[in-house]
């Protein structure tokens, strides 16, 4: 057993780690993700088999896919498209879905295998089904489970859709970001079942995992966050936006109205597991941002998604006073200080006190409780 799984894995998933090593899910040629440098770093198992070793056991995400499968160098690519997640986050998801013997799982996502790999060794193979949208990732995340001694339906197919075979699943859990809750998974839930997927908002990349309980009904399922993280997104939920240049054009200011702001840069200045840009993302709807330092300046810039609208904010000087420029038919900031002061008013609750709940109308985040749904200040 590794050195993370003595701290971190529950006791019902001991066996389960000792059995399905995930070592044995990793191809030659990996990207482990180095916490030194704060990048990926590429190892090969054929050149440097120790080092590889020490990767594959160590509590760290490792990429084994860039671009869907168009990147070929030992560079990483320009995005992630197939990863091992970090041991631990892997472990306290399963422990959250709470399986138990007799209960079947589908999971989206298959990745490397080795989630499914741990489904399948406390369920049996045949209580477990696992969807890939990449077909070359299936067959190798197969080859491996059966090299491993485990059998789970491997589906290829578009995740969203999730697997009508084999329904009602006692449990669904997903390895991928997602920025909505496809209704088909509700629907092959069975009811008082399970959906553990990271949702998350065009406003920043994290994802909150929620744990969503199908109602009675069959026809809705709701469910508190547990904790951000950050997942690869569906592929068809990854973000695609104009970028700056679509919005901003010409002679600067372009037309943008002028103003100042006595907010300051805790706005707009967040680590990226912080709680307030996923809280100020689900208050503010289709709004992408982006936030950084230059020269002792902070400045953060707005981008809506369902408009040309944007907006920019610059603090500078020494009395914090931020000046700030909107255009467009959404006034973006506006809407980004409403959701701030709102969230400062609530106490700033962390990510465990909101939910979320999903019909197939809407998907309603809320605090504290269903009946609190969290204000969306967009006009």
């Amino acid at each position: 057993m590794t050195a993370f799984t003595a701290e971190s894995v529950a006791p019902e998933w001991v066996e389960a780690v000792r059995a399905v090593p995930r070592a044995r899910f990793l191809p030659s040629r990996i990207w482990p993700f180095d916490t030194a440098s704060g990048r990926h770093v590429f190892v090969d198992r054929d050149v440097d088999p120790v080092r590889w070793q020490r990767a594959a056991e160590a509590n760290v995400p490792v990429t084994v896919q860039w671009d869907d499968g168009r990147h070929d160098g030992e560079d990483g690519g320009v995005v992630p498209s197939s990863s091992a997640s970090m041991p631990s986050l892997v472990l306290e998801m399963l422990a959250d879905l709470d399986v138990r013997p007799g209960m079947t799982a589908l999971e989206i996502g298959t990745g490397t295998g080795w989630n499914a790999g741990l489904l399948a060794h406390r369920l049996g193979s045949d209580a477990v089904t696992t969807v890939e949208v990449d077909a070359g990732v299936a067959e190798r995340a197969r080859r491996a489970l059966k090299d491993t001694g485990l059998t789970p339906r491997v589906v290829t197919g578009d995740g969203s859709a999730g697997c009508s075979d084999g329904a009602p699943y006692d449990r669904l859990i997903v390895t991928c970001g997602m920025r909505g809750v496809p209704h088909a998974w509700i629907e092959q839930t069975r009811p008082g079942g399970v959906i553990l997927v990271p949702w998350g908002t065009d406003y920043c990349t994290a994802d909150g995992v929620a744990g969503l309980v199908v109602a009675a009904d069959g026809r809705s399922a709701a469910g508190r966050f547990t904790r951000l993280t950050q997942f690869m997104k569906l592929r068809a939920h990854r973000l695609a936006w104009p970028r700056h240049d679509a919005y901003v054009s010409g002679a600067w200011p372009h037309g943008a109205v002028e103003s100042t702001t006595d907010l300051g840069t805790e706005v707009v200045a967040h680590g990226p597991y912080d709680a307030a840009p996923f809280v100020l993302g689900m208050a503010v709807p289709r709004c992408a941002h982006v936030a950084g330092e230059r020269n002792g300046e902070t400045a953060a810039w707005f981008y809506s998604l369902s408009d040309s609208s944007w907006a920019a904010v610059r603090f500078a000087g020494d009395d914090g006073t931020g000046l700030v420029y909107q255009y467009g038919p959404r006034r973006l900031w506006d809407e980004v200080a409403a959701a701030w002061r709102w969230w400062d008013r609530q106490g700033r609750p962390g990510v465990g006190r909101f939910g979320l709940t999903v019909t197939r109308e809407r998907t309603t985040p809320w605090l504290d409780s269903p009946d609190r749904p969290v204000p969306v200040t967009a006009v």
